[in-house]
């Protein structure tokens, strides 16, 4: 019988091995001219249209590139094909300064038949005020209204007010979200920077995809993370992030992809090397002769580092991934966003 039990386990333990993928750059997805350009991230509309939610602010309102938590916007792009060209729609979400300042770093998703928007503000330039919003719309004519469980103005969820959660005594709230819907519950990750710990990420979760969240007490990895995107696969849970601390020999420049069974911690030894700096896929040469605004000019950093991921998933699967970084190669054009396409190994 025992022989029996561990045959009919051999092709499921097989199909849960964690998967790897393979990145082809494409090209420049939104460069806008006068404007900075940051996270963009993708969902297929009912019209089979890629549609790209934009963070951006104008080039010549901060020259410190600090604009990205001052004068920041969302703006709505689409295009016939993931790999572009992009068109601008709309300003989605505008910046109203005060206490609804800056929405930075959107990420959408289609989910339970509703888009789902959701993205950082602060409070009057301060960046330890951050929060998250949620806004919900049963289409993509930016008719956005905050979630039913959210605060008034669609804030969803803060730095955790429980002394034992992971995050209380975050410096700089809480950033970065990425939501799933994973086995009935909904996931919404979200990163802080805490004492001592640096860029961390943890979870907050719902049995309502309107909220409201709660912080799972925990982070959900031993190190440090940065800019995480969170997708599932055959019943797993993937972070697709930046590889902020050079982990396992890899470039800061380039990411990791974090692997867990459950959405609540991933293991050191199941994460991977991803996808490599932009130089790699175009040629430090090629990079010099463009415009570094990110790092600042004094950081001699030519490798064109890759931030902000954003996976379209088509059919369960990632497909594409959009990525942003500080150098442009477009005169009159601040930074821009890149789309690669994913072949899974």
């Amino acid at each position: 019988m025992k022989i029996l039990v561990y045959l009919f386990l051999l092709p499921v333990m097989a199909l849960a091995q964690p998967v790897a993928f393979d990145f082809e750059y494409i090209g420049p997805a939104v460069e806008t001219e006068g404007m900075h350009v940051w996270g963009s991230s993708p969902v297929i509309g009912p019209d089979g249209r890629v549609h790209l939610y934009v963070a951006r602010w104008p080039m010549d309102t901060r020259p410190d590139f600090s604009g990205w938590y001052k004068d920041c916007e969302i703006a709505h792009y689409v295009g016939d094909r993931p790999e572009g060209p992009f068109e601008f729609v709309r300003v989605a979400v505008p910046d109203q300064d005060g206490s609804f300042n800056s929405p930075h770093n959107p990420t959408i998703q289609h989910i339970d038949g509703k888009y789902v928007l959701c993205f950082i503000v602060n409070e009057n330039d301060k960046l330890k005020t951050q929060r998250i919003v949620m806004l919900v719309a049963d289409d993509l004519n930016d008719g956005w209204r905050p979630a039913a469980g959210a605060e008034k103005d669609g804030t969803i969820l803060r730095k955790s007010a429980k002394p034992t959660d992971w995050n209380h005594t975050a410096k700089l709230g809480v950033s970065n979200p990425s939501l799933i819907k994973y086995r009935g519950q909904y996931m919404l990750y979200v990163k802080s920077v805490i004492p001592k710990g640096g860029y961390t990420y943890g979870v907050a979760v719902s049995d309502r995809l309107e909220g409201p969240y709660n912080h799972h007490p925990e982070k959900v990895t031993g190190s440090g993370i940065e800019d995480a995107y969170a997708f599932t696969m055959e019943d797993r849970v993937y972070l697709l992030s930046r590889n902020f601390g050079h982990a396992k020999g890899g470039s800061h420049g380039g990411g990791l992809l974090w692997t867990s069974d459950d959405g609540f911690w991933f293991p050191w030894n199941d994460m991977a090397l991803s996808f490599k700096p932009l130089a790699h896929y175009i040629g430090t040469e090629d990079l010099k002769k463009g415009t570094k605004y990110r790092p600042p000019e004094k950081v001699k950093d030519y490798s064109g580092r890759l931030e902000r991921p954003q996976i379209l998933m088509q059919d369960g699967e990632p497909t594409y991934v959009y990525m942003a970084t500080g150098i442009s190669m477009r005169e009159g054009c601040g930074s821009c966003s890149h789309v690669f396409r994913m072949k899974r190994r």
